[in-house]
């Protein structure tokens, strides 16, 4: 992993871990972090998130905006991180599989799933 790499995974882990204490029942409070208020309210609220950031970064990339596209992939980024910390996972979880699919064609890793 390059230095860069590593850096960009810390940073994404120590979100996680901030995202950790404002679980519920780690004591977060709804009143004083936005986090908090989203992991209080459940899947609904941050799902929601997710789809309006979504869109959000379609349309800044659609302006080629790169101050734009920059920053609501960092929003998309954080919600998908309250998601994932809703479900007890992490971002090393995910860089994981993203590790896991390097150098595989997309068509083939596609074609590998379950079919549902």
């Amino acid at each position: 992993m390059t230095d860069q790499a590593a850096s960009a995974a810390e940073i994404l882990a120590r979100i996680a871990d901030t995202l950790a204490t404002r679980r519920p029942e780690n004591g977060g409070d709804p009143k004083a972090s936005y986090a908090a208020k989203l992991l209080a309210k459940g899947p609904d609220a941050f799902l929601k998130k997710i789809g309006e950031e979504a869109t959000e970064l379609v349309m800044a990339a659609k302006d080629g905006v790169p101050d734009r596209i920059v920053s609501e992939t960092a929003d998309l980024w954080f919600h998908c991180l309250v998601a994932l910390t809703h479900f007890n996972l992490r971002p090393e979880d995910v860089l994981a599989e993203l590790a896991r699919r390097e150098g595989l064609s997309g068509l083939a890793e596609k074609a590998s799933r379950p079919q549902d």
